[in-house]
């Protein structure tokens, strides 16, 4: 019996990547093979991201790249949901789904490549196939977003607020606990609103009630005895009590909130919470509560209405806020989106010229708070051990989006990825942190 073997492209966000893990999952446990190349495959599987011009640029180079190398393509992901810019571009693609479309991909499969069952291979590695490294595991804990931020389509692709619920994704992560995981990232598109579409409905876990909030859930994440991260929260109000489990320890102290920008005037044409104020007192707030958090946002610079006084504003905030680590674009506007109606675009090389200026300036930012922390003692999570050097994370770097921890590896250090160890900080550049081994944890 042959093996029907799929191909498989992943692009786009953890959140992406958290369905392109289910997909590959379910194909293994049916028996199927997946190829690294494209001659090698049956087929090949796309899941695409549309959130920006770039990244549906991105997608559809890589359908047809896909198309070219193979011929039989199927299309899945967020730029899936606009199916006629797939069809109008690539008409020949076998299939297009959305995001979130684990039933329509494996049909599509199906129909193209029967599956056979053979139970001396239809085996599935604990925890399923992962696209990160074994130590560490993005976890989803809702679909969708009830936010209209008017620069965004992520609601129109993915839908509305769905939480899973919590006694589901506890057994989740103790799988992957229990298959080696040792860093769980929490990601949703609106982390902090997870069980509010439910009510905060009541479920069961270990025959104890739960209720659906994303409070309970870190809390019980929290003992499950690895790290667990925080992403794409909302500052809601109840966020101060994540930032108390972080000062107790059961959560990382590290919070990704995303901001978007500093003036009042561009947060009320983007739909998001105007009071930057506000928000640097909630963030001295966190700070007073766990003074060693560290905390991410991203911004946007250029949205349409833009004046030079709104962005030295942005600028003023991050200069008081003083975040450790921060991630910004300019403003490309998006089919489908409100933001497309709004007067007063902003001339690309403006876009530019303020995004250079804001990242020089966050880049001082951050090369003095990283200063700062030469000569500390810190716990970090191994990623990878070279010859030269051992590349690892502390609580206050998340992998791919911050930068990381670079260990000397003079004497051969017998390190392995997914490892504890602690060390001191003995340099610091913008964005990494070198260090000295300590000790074995």
């Amino acid at each position: 019996m042959t093996q029907a073997k799929v191909g498989f492209i992943s692009l786009g966000c953890p959140k992406a990547t958290v369905d392109s893990e289910r997909i590959l999952t379910q194909l293994r446990a049916e028996g199927y093979l997946i190829s690294p190349s494209y001659e090698d495959a049956n087929l090949v599987v796309v899941n695409t991201c549309g959130f920006i011009d770039e990244a549906v640029a991105e997608s559809l180079d890589a359908i047809g790249e896909a198309l070219a190398e193979n011929g039989k393509v199927i299309v899945t992901g967020c730029l899936g949901a606009r199916s006629e810019v797939i069809k109008e571009n690539y008409p020949e693609v076998l299939a297009v789904t959305g995001p979130n479309a684990l039933d329509d991909v494996m049909a599509a499969i199906h129909a193209e490549l029967p599956p056979q069952h053979d139970p001396y291979i239809d085996l599935v590695p604990p925890g399923g196939i992962k696209l990160t490294p074994r130590h560490y595991a993005y976890l989803k804990i809702a679909e969708g977003c009830n936010q209209k931020c008017s620069f965004c389509i992520i609601p129109s692709l993915r839908g509305r607020l769905v939480s899973r619920p919590i006694g589901e994704v506890l057994d989740e992560a103790e799988q992957l606990v229990g298959a080696g995981v040792r860093e769980l990232l929490i990601v949703s598109q609106d982390t902090a609103a997870y069980g509010v579409d439910t009510q905060y409905r009541l479920d069961f876990w270990q025959g104890r009630p739960l209720k659906t909030r994303l409070l309970e859930l870190a809390r019980n994440l929290g003992n499950l005895g690895v790290w667990v991260r925080l992403h794409y929260v909302y500052p809601y109000p109840h966020v101060d009590q994540l930032v108390a489990l972080m000062a107790e320890g059961l959560v990382l102290p590290y919070l990704d909130v995303p901001l978007q920008h500093g003036s009042p005037t561009i947060l009320k044409a983007m739909r998001r919470p105007a009071d930057s104020e506000n928000m640097l007192r909630r963030i001295a707030h966190w700070r007073e509560l766990c003074p060693d958090i560290s905390l991410r946002s991203t911004f946007i610079v250029g949205f349409p209405g833009e004046t030079e006084q709104d962005f030295e504003r942005l600028l003023a905030f991050i200069q008081e806020a003083r975040l450790d680590r921060v991630g910004a674009f300019a403003y490309s506007p998006v089919e489908g989106a409100a933001a497309n109606a709004l007067p007063g675009a902003v001339p690309e090389e403006i876009k530019e010229e303020r995004l250079a200026r804001f990242m020089a300036a966050q880049s001082a930012i951050s090369a003095d708070k990283l200063q700062k922390r030469v000569g500390e003692s810190v716990m970090v999570l191994v990623d990878e051990v070279t010859p030269d050097a051992i590349y690892a994370r502390s609580a206050a770097e998340a992998p791919e989006i911050d930068g990381v921890v670079v260990i000397e590896n003079e004497d051969n250090l017998n390190l392995v990825q997914g490892e504890f160890v602690e060390v001191t900080i003995v340099g610091a550049d913008e964005h990494d942190l070198y260090a000295r081994i300590m000790e074995f944890k």
